[in-house]
């Protein structure tokens, strides 16, 4: 019952705000606060009682919903669940303080920030495919209006353009489910890691490629990225924190859970392509984030870049890679949130985010520049921060197997730490401009979204067994199902 409670906090938290009168915006910010703070909560209680080196999942539960489909209510988790959803549920309890800016419509706004919250958390937690596959879409209209009614600049045409490419992707991988659900008259995902390895070759193949796509657009793998930077920069600041610190990871999250251990070889028939791929996207997001001028669109891009190491974790199918892409996803989560947090914390008092239009602000400022300098260094992969260890595994563990592509991926690295040292110059240093002469440094509440996550970039960074000794039994059970070894 403690997944679903996962479930059921923040739905009850929909149900109070809606009987909830438009004008008490505060009271429904704290309404909406109190239920993501609970169910970040639950998720602490799941991590103690969660035992990394038990075979199988945990907290399992199943009741039975389409007997004629044979689609259950089934949840569970394992080490690849369990940083995911605490990742999922921290990131919403900060991003819910965040949205204590947004001055306007705030009843429908947490309405659709919770209903968002249950979409994410579910897809992390169910382990049957239709289940699976309802709780992926149901994440789609939430953030189709959070993005169009709240956003800002072109939010209609991001908004619409985010939600084609990923209905798109979602189409292909339907089609995927109900292959997969004719040959085997099953979506119980456990039971599919056991049945899908015995389907023909080929079709193992074709069924990749059809998840694949699904699965590439969320990351979002090139040239499937375009709709990413349209919708971080015209997203409100909570939105976009949610939106790289977890939908992404939602695509990654997809590559673990159904596509590596349902279809063994097309895992491998494909790794040298996931391996390119990999490498395209941190060498190409991180000379595109070179170009930016705008912050949050620097952001954005970097984000694309940094997923790369997923992908080429992914494709090295041995166990320090796949453990470096899984750490990755977690790492990316805190570091990319904690920088989608800074720019909006900007953007609030000077309201643009065009980096030339700053300078000097680290004495104006200089608790926001301690924060900024921190996620920039972390963001680049300085060693004792927690960006490194992640990009690290994934590199050794590509190395052997694709040498090529992880020595390209080096070249992104380098010009990630130009990105971001570019970024804290001209924002920082040299002389304050005088229109920025009476801006204030950083309030309680604003501290309060940023310690939590400098306080778990720095330990992941110094210790990360905090979090691989959660996922690597899991992950090395996956590597051994695919390869046989």
């Amino acid at each position: 019952m403690l997944l679903t409670g996962l479930l059921l906090i923040p739905l009850l938290g929909m149900l109070v705000i809606l009987a909830m009168p438009k004008t008490a915006a505060t009271s429904i910010r704290r309404v909406a606060t109190a239920a993501t703070a609970l169910t970040f909560l639950l998720s602490l209680r799941i991590l103690v009682g969660f035992q990394p080196g038990a075979a199988g999942f945990q907290f399992e539960q199943q009741l039975t919903w389409i007997p004629q489909l044979s689609a259950s209510y089934h949840v569970g988790i394992d080490g690849i669940s369990v940083p995911m959803i605490l990742l999922t549920t921290l990131l919403a309890l900060l991003a819910s303080i965040s949205s204590w800016t947004i001055g306007e419509r705030q009843k429908e706004y947490f309405i659709l920030y919770l209903l968002l919250e249950v979409g994410m958390l579910g897809t992390f937690i169910a382990l049957d495919l239709f289940l699976f596959y309802v709780f992926w879409e149901l994440v789609l209209v939430p953030m189709y209006f959070l993005i169009g009614i709240w956003g800002g600049g072109r939010r209609e045409y991001s908004a619409f353009k985010f939600f084609v490419y990923t209905l798109a992707g979602s189409l292909f991988m339907l089609l995927g489910v109900l292959a997969l659900y004719f040959h085997t008259h099953t979506f119980n995902l456990p039971m599919l890691a056991q049945l899908g390895p015995k389907l023909p070759v080929d079709l193992q193949h074709i069924l990749f490629v059809a998840f694949f796509l699904g699965f590439a657009i969320k990351v979002p793998i090139f040239p499937f990225h375009t709709w990413l930077p349209d919708a971080h920069v015209d997203a409100p600041t909570p939105i976009s924190v949610l939106l790289a610190g977890v939908l992404l990871k939602m695509g990654g999250y997809g590559f673990f859970r159904i596509s590596y251990p349902i279809f063994p070889a097309g895992a491998q028939w494909f790794a040298v392509a996931m391996g390119t791929l990999g490498a395209i996207n941190i060498v190409y997001g991180a000379f595109v984030a070179m170009a930016q001028t705008d912050f949050k669109k620097l952001v954005a891009y970097s984000s694309v870049s940094h997923m790369g190491f997923v992908l080429l974790g992914l494709a090295s199918l041995t166990p320090e890679g796949m453990n470096g892409a899984m750490l990755q996803m977690f790492t990316h989560g805190i570091i990319t949130g904690g920088m989608f947090l800074l720019v909006g914390v900007l953007y609030d008092r000077a309201h643009t985010r065009q980096l030339d239009a700053f300078g000097g602000l680290a004495t104006r400022m200089p608790v926001y520049g301690a924060f900024l300098i921190f996620f920039s260094l972390a963001s680049l992969g300085l060693p004792g921060l927690a960006g490194f260890v992640s990009e690290f595994l994934s590199l050794v563990g590509t190395f052997a197997t694709h040498h090529v592509a992880t020595s390209v991926a080096v070249i992104g690295i380098v010009v990630s730490a130009a990105y971001m040292l570019m970024v804290m110059q001209r924002i920082l240093l040299g002389p304050l401009n005088e229109k920025w002469k009476s801006l204030p440094d950083m309030t309680a509440r604003e501290l309060a979204m940023l310690v939590p996550l400098t306080i778990l970039v720095l330990a992941v960074g110094v210790y990360p067994l905090l979090v691989l000794g959660l996922q690597e039994p899991t992950v090395l059970a996956l590597v051994q199902h695919i390869t046989g070894s």
